[in-house]
């Protein structure tokens, strides 16, 4: 394959996705108590859920939503949840078609990604790239980070927010969120978690989350203790909440959590992933290294508040 064949084949790929997917992304105009903003968003359901970044729509109750085919209508703000960097609307009136799902779990490193939104008020914009990292982490409010963000190249701006990153068989499989430098735009996954999340966001507005009360960071695990796991990291415990259920449990700073129910812990993220809605109200064994020996504690998660 020459050149030549090699751009057409790539360019073709390029027009089939956004052909297939630009009439279902949505330029949004949003006033809110932060004044007036724009961004993204998508057809998530065919009875008129949108899905956009909750900074976004941050302090706003609603927002218009025009398509390249002319369509526009007023959408309210069904739920967000500024932890996951997720929101969904419901439309007022007529949508396009829905994306379709796909699922950012099977993504690779150097896989060819298509990103469409409104960039800097530019409706209907399209940018190419590839994937150029996974498992990356986003900072979101809260102290809590989103885990296996996506690293592309494809050319983001401010309003990109929102939109649709899609595969080469125009499949969304993250919702781009931020712009990290030059080349460096950032999508949360579309997967099994934000699935649940937006789920949750259309059902109930909200999503709920247990909390131990524990701060931790990934810390090395002894070596005689590495070997017996057959694994180097666990989570060093640098601060207990009082009254929390990590304290009720006499969780103690200096202790190391490997693991959660038998789930090894090697990473905040780890253990953020763990504390489910599921998880809310029942025991749970933690098992830590603390003085030179393995000690099983039981905690009781409760939901986190707002």
């Amino acid at each position: 394959m020459d050149d030549e064949e090699a751009l057409d084949a790539y360019s073709a790929a390029v027009v089939r996705v956004a052909q297939q997917v630009q009439p279902s992304v949505a330029s949004l105009h949003v006033r809110g108590g932060r004044g007036e903003g724009a961004g993204s968003a998508s057809v998530l359901t065919a009875d008129g859920f949108l899905l956009t970044s909750a900074h976004v729509v941050e302090g706003a109750e609603q927002a218009t939503a025009a398509f390249t085919d002319g369509t526009e209508t007023v959408a309210d703000v069904a739920g967000r949840d500024p932890l996951s960097d997720l929101a969904v609307l419901r439309a007022r009136g007529e949508l396009p078609a829905p994306v379709t799902l796909g699922d950012a779990a099977g993504l690779k490193v150097g896989q060819l990604v298509v990103a469409l939104g409104n960039p800097l008020g530019l409706a209907g914009t399209v940018t190419a790239g590839i994937i150029s990292g996974l498992g990356r982490s986003l900072p979101t409010r809260g102290g809590r980070v989103v885990d296996e963000v996506i690293q592309t190249d494809a050319a983001l701006n401010p309003g990109n927010s929102g939109g649709v990153l899609a595969d080469s068989r125009g499949r969304m499989v993250g919702v781009n969120t931020a712009v990290a430098g030059v080349g460096v735009g950032l999508a949360v996954p579309i997967n099994a978690s934000t699935r649940r999340i937006i789920e949750a966001l259309m059902t109930s507005g909200r999503v709920r989350r247990a909390w131990l009360g524990v701060a931790a960071s990934q810390s090395p695990l002894p070596p005689p203790l590495a070997a017996k796991l057959g694994r180097r990291g666990g989570l060093r415990v640098v601060q207990v909440v009082a009254g929390s259920p990590a304290a009720v449990a006499a969780l103690r700073p200096g202790d190391v959590v490997v693991a959660v129910a038998g789930e090894p812990m090697g990473s905040s993220t780890s253990l953020q992933r763990w504390m489910v809605e599921e998880a809310i109200g029942r025991p749970v064994e933690i098992t830590v290294w603390r003085n030179g020996a393995l000690v099983d504690v039981i905690a009781v998660p409760r939901e986190l508040s707002d």
